[in-house]
């Protein structure tokens, strides 16, 4: 046991975490691995692979990602904004990188092999934008005379130019959701909102035009006999076969022909083998972590941190609620993964990195602290 009279790094994180939090962060990890062990047999054997190729490497995947969370839930809102300055410009050069000599995989280019590692730098850079972006905006509340607010558009037309090129439209999409999210949050006129929102529909009906692969992805989903819809229909049925209760573990019939059942379908093989009261308990905890984090960053007296923590939070749950609709067909399909239950260990270290930073600026630190952070967050001691 830890005494609360114990001044050390470790005794300071356990009594100011909030340990409701990481409890639900955790309990969605063991999920994931439990569906991973469900879900990822039958795709690993169909190409040929062991069996349990695709659980081993989840599992692998989890032990530096739990190490980065614990780890990252260690610092300081001034060190959150530092380590985000530094993965955002590596996630960068990247992201250039991969559009040079990455492999090109189904007419995109979003991977790139380092030390034989293959990694998206993308997954790296949207919990690092977030924070940046969110550090931009509480310096242009605190300080008008600032062009901070002109700052994080900038890097977000940069970022997002990147991710069409890709091309990376789910991410894309998600990306300026976020970033209008935090925009609205931080007090901007609603005349601005309005702009933004009316320039993300114009692109997207640009994209529509323009881009077979997306124009085909809206058509089928408008009217599915205009072309294949295998898997969300194969999803669907496997809603339908698991009712409320599930087949029972390892009994699921969709696995053994969806393609990507262990990561962007993972949540139809939670249906159909544990039923629908184990999806609704999957979409409690998704919003449990949303809501609690929301909760206490509105509680924060420091501005970053209540920016900071509500964007990584909306970016969480945006995203687990694309993946969870694509499920149930209620968007057009789109590969995003469902935090931690998803295989994909690029996907697996970003969140662990973000939710590292949720917990960190969650914590309960002593107002003279907050004060001290909020008032040193100047681009001079920035840089």
């Amino acid at each position: 046991m830890l005494s609360r009279e114990e001044r050390n790094p470790l005794s300071d994180w356990w009594w100011t975490v909030d340990k409701p939090l990481l409890g639900a962060i955790l309990a969605l990890m063991l999920c994931g691995v439990i569906l991973s062990l469900a879900a990822s047999p039958p795709v690993a054997t169909r190409i040929g692979l062991d069996a349990f190729h695709f659980f081993n490497r989840h599992v692998l995947f989890l032990l530096p990602s739990f190490i980065v969370l614990i780890g990252v839930s260690f610092l300081s809102p001034r060190q959150i904004r530092r380590s985000a300055l530094v993965v955002f410009a590596i996630a960068i050069v990247l992201i250039v990188l991969t559009l040079a000599v990455g492999p090109e995989v189904k007419g995109s280019r979003r991977w790139i092999t380092l030390v034989g590692v293959n990694i998206q730098a993308s997954e790296a850079a949207k919990p690092a934008f977030v924070v940046v972006a969110a550090w931009l905006f509480s310096e242009s509340a605190r300080r008008p005379d600032m062009p901070a607010t002109t700052m994080a558009l900038v890097l977000l037309l940069m970022l997002v130019s990147l991710l069409v090129m890709e091309p990376d439209f789910g991410q894309t999409m998600l990306i300026l959701m976020v970033w209008g999210s935090l925009f609205f949050i931080a007090g901007m006129r609603m005349i601005w909102v309005a702009g933004l929102a009316g320039a993300a529909a114009a692109g997207l009906f640009g994209a529509y035009l323009l881009v077979p692969h997306v124009a085909g992805r809206i058509k089928r989903f408008m009217n599915p006999a205009s072309g294949d819809t295998f898997q969300v229909d194969t999803a669907m049925e496997a809603f339908s076969n698991g009712g409320w209760f599930g087949l029972g573990p390892g009994e699921g019939i969709a696995k053994r022909s969806l393609p990507d059942s262990h990561t962007d379908f993972v949540f139809a093989v939670a249906a159909e083998e544990f039923g629908i009261i184990l999806c609704l308990a999957l979409v409690a905890l998704f919003g449990f972590i949303v809501i609690r984090t929301l909760s206490r960053a509105y509680a924060s007296e420091d501005g970053f941190s209540r920016f900071a923590a509500s964007g990584l939070a909306i970016l969480f749950g945006i995203q687990a609620a694309i993946n969870i609709s694509v499920n149930l067909q209620l968007i057009p399909a789109k590969g995003m993964t469902l935090p931690f239950i998803s295989y994909g260990g690029s996907s697996i270290v970003s969140l662990a990195y973000g939710v590292g930073m949720m917990l960190a600026l969650t914590r309960q630190r002593p107002r003279i602290e907050a004060e001290a952070t909020d008032a040193a967050g100047t681009l001079r001691n920035y840089a």
